[in-house]
């Protein structure tokens, strides 16, 4: 059978074929007569012929519009990275969805084709965090340490004479 000629459908169960050749009925000879049901069944495929045209042309304008929106949402990721939006090319044919994390991750995975390296951030810190740490570095810096104190100890028992008591602690005579 011929595709072109006919749409396959699924209806229960059964495949039935269904004509899209459509012809003009106006064009048929006027010397025949039609009742109203006749006329009735052309405009209905009239009007069916015309909504199916029109659903085409939606759908390609949709279409249209997906496409737009994904590369306006690759060159946005993009330009916010800096890196060049010829990449865009390379993104789009690869990714089913475009969002910023799926565009993230394949530039990771993918960047070094055209010199792109991710930059490593640091993690953020807040400030109470970092006042923490800086009072425990404070503390911590001249504490004696259990290695420090039995070195300390070591020295000492090590000492010949007071002046080499005096150099230990760090005391002038």
């Amino acid at each position: 059978m011929d595709t072109e000629a006919c749409e396959l459908t699924n209806r229960e169960g059964w495949m039935v074929a269904m004509s899209n050749n459509y012809w003009d009925e106006d064009e048929d000879d006027d010397t025949t007569q039609t009742n109203d049901a006749d006329k009735g069944m052309n405009n209905l495929r009239k009007a069916k012929r015309a909504d199916e045209k029109r659903i085409k042309e939606l759908e390609e304008q949709l279409s249209g519009y997906i496409k737009k929106d994904r590369e306006n949402s690759v060159a946005k990721v993009l330009e916010n990275k800096g890196v060049n939006p010829k990449a865009a090319r390379l993104i789009l044919k690869d990714l089913d969805e475009v969002n910023e994390q799926t565009v993230s991750d394949w530039l990771e995975d993918n960047g070094d084709l055209f010199g792109f390296t991710p930059s490593q951030e640091a993690p953020q810190v807040n400030n109470e965090n970092l006042a923490a740490l800086r009072q425990q570095d404070i503390l911590t810096q001249g504490a004696v340490t259990p290695d420090r104190a039995e070195d300390m100890e070591m020295r000492l028992d090590q000492a010949q004479s007071a002046e080499d008591i005096y150099r230990i602690i760090g005391r002038p005579l």
